[in-house]
């Protein structure tokens, strides 16, 4: 399937017809056969998010053979490849999932780029042509997924495959479980790529330790006192939940969008691969985990980039929110890919204090972030709003749960995500992935940050809005820098201590 010469322009067959009520109807004999959404995936629908997956190849492109590993692998292992969305009849409105047969060729799109744009700067056309891909619907009769090659070698990559599906279909984590489960090690093609390592947490961020011995007075207090911090810290980001979809907003900084995301527009996606063992190094270091290191380097990183721009003193501190999603799947569901990959959306949320500030002290961002995690983990936040956003979706339909969410939405200053992929190089359909990065679009937010990582290196893949960061490049430079400075204090604060 080829798209015309002008990638601003969309081809006019991906142009979504809709019907009425929305989507088609099923009729008596689908009926039984129709599997019904999440209540995430109906409020990602009615949303329009979309999930992009950049795959930087190691070879030219060879049509034939990728399409047949669509054909025979993924479509064949994940059931949302080969269905489409219907109603459940056109009374209650709910929808579903519906099998049908998939011609894979209405889902390839080869498009014909100006030779001259591509011999120029051959990154920047792979990265206007997905800023396109954010501006054109997906059509509705047909599986919500369709594969895009850029057959052109860049700075990364001989060529480039992206994957763009409807989020409604599955979470990141379900896709990463997927390309795990179709593709074989790089390294060694007889066998499938190695499992990611398992966190150390085993259960719910808020589970608390089993209470200790009897015999034990001062740990049987601390075990009691973690529950009141468990109870008091849920009432009071309950409390604030609620604040934030009534009333309570960021302040209006560079970062947020000015009609509150109200309008969905063109979304640049920018991406850097940044050192894991660096990362790895902080994080032994300051004794915290990788999703601290990675949010205290964000902070520091776009503090570097907002007092520049704005031009504030140095003094000024800006305490702004995250909006962060949460896969609320076992940890054990990823063990079992071979078998059977996990469909859906299983997510939560969390809204994450984010401050702005420039600290003499680079591992200031660090510790910040390490205590406002902290701070979440003792909580039943993401507990309840999957709970409360269920319940609404359920009584009171999907567009007051639409609502909600993207009053959350919008009422932060940006999203964040951190996204395990495969931890080794892997082959997917017949060609090695050199790199991968992954990102949404359809979000109020003008700023989304995801952390992918694949192979052993760390990228980090920004979605931002296209006329309100046209410097974006800038901000993946501060990253660049943030995580030099904060891994170079880490070391010196390592060398100090241990001389003393």
């Amino acid at each position: 399937m080829e798209v015309a010469a002008n990638v601003a322009t969309p081809p006019s067959r991906l142009r979504s017809v809709r019907v009425s009520a929305e989507m088609e109807c099923a009729d008596s004999s689908t009926a039984e056969e129709l599997e019904p959404m999440s209540p995430t995936g109906r409020i990602l629908e009615e949303m329009g998010v979309c999930i992009v997956v950049v795959m930087g190849l190691g070879t030219p492109v060879n049509l034939p053979v990728f399409r047949a590993g669509i054909e025979t692998e993924l479509v064949t292992r994940f059931p949302r490849f080969s269905s489409i969305q219907v109603m459940d009849g056109c009374k209650d409105g709910k929808p579903g999932w519906v099998q049908t047969k998939v011609n894979v060729d209405d889902h390839i799109v080869v498009p014909v780029l100006d030779p001259a744009a591509v011999v120029s700067d051959p990154d920047k056309t792979v990265e206007d042509y997905m800023a396109s891909l954010s501006t054109l619907p997906m059509d509705k009769r047909r599986p919500l997924w369709e594969f895009h090659f850029l057959d052109f070698p860049t700075s990364e990559a001989t060529s480039t495959a992206v994957l763009r599906l409807h989020h409604s279909i599955g979470d990141a984590m379900s896709i990463m479980t997927l390309f795990m489960a179709s593709s074989c090690s790089t390294a060694d093609p007889s066998r499938l790529p190695a499992m990611p390592p398992p966190p150390k947490r085993t259960g719910a961020i808020y589970q608390r330790h089993p209470r200790p011995a009897l015999s034990s007075l001062g740990d049987y207090l601390a075990w009691v006192w973690s529950y009141f911090l468990l109870v008091w810290h849920t009432l009071v980001d309950i409390m604030f939940l609620a604040a934030t979809i009534l009333f309570l907003s960021d302040p209006r900084t560079l970062f947020k969008r000015a009609d509150n995301g109200e309008c969905h527009r063109r979304q640049r996606f920018v991406h850097r691969s940044i050192s894991l063992d660096d990362v790895k190094l902080i994080k032994t270091i300051m004794n915290c985990t990788l999703n601290d290191v990675l949010v205290g380097v964000t902070s520091a990183a776009l503090s570097q980039y907002y007092f520049r721009k704005s031009g504030h003193t140095n003094t000024k501190r800006i305490y702004l929110r995250s909006f962060v999603p949460v896969n609320i799947r076992p940890i054990s569901s990823r063990q079992t890919y071979v078998t059977k990959v996990h469909t859906g959306n299983r997510l939560s949320s969390l809204i994450c204090p984010f401050h702005i500030a420039l600290h003499s002290d680079p591992l200031e961002y660090v510790r910040k972030a390490n205590k406002s995690m902290l701070r979440k983990k003792s909580s039943l936040e993401v507990l309840f709003t999957q709970v409360v956003g269920e319940f609404l979706v359920k009584y009171f339909g999907v567009k007051i749960g639409a609502f909600i969410f993207h009053r959350l939405g919008s009422h932060t200053t940006i999203a964040l995500s951190n996204v395990v992929g495969p931890a080794e190089h892997i082959t997917l359909c017949g060609h090695p992935i050199v790199f991968m990065a992954t990102s949404t679009y359809g979000q109020p937010q003008a700023l989304t940050m995801h952390y992918l990582n694949y192979g052993g290196t760390m990228k980090v893949i920004m979605a931002v809005d296209d006329t309100q960061f046209p410097d974006c490049q800038q901000i993946l430079d501060d990253f660049a820098e943030s995580i030099r400075l904060i891994k170079d204090a880490a070391i010196l604060s390592k060398l100090t201590t241990s001389t003393k």
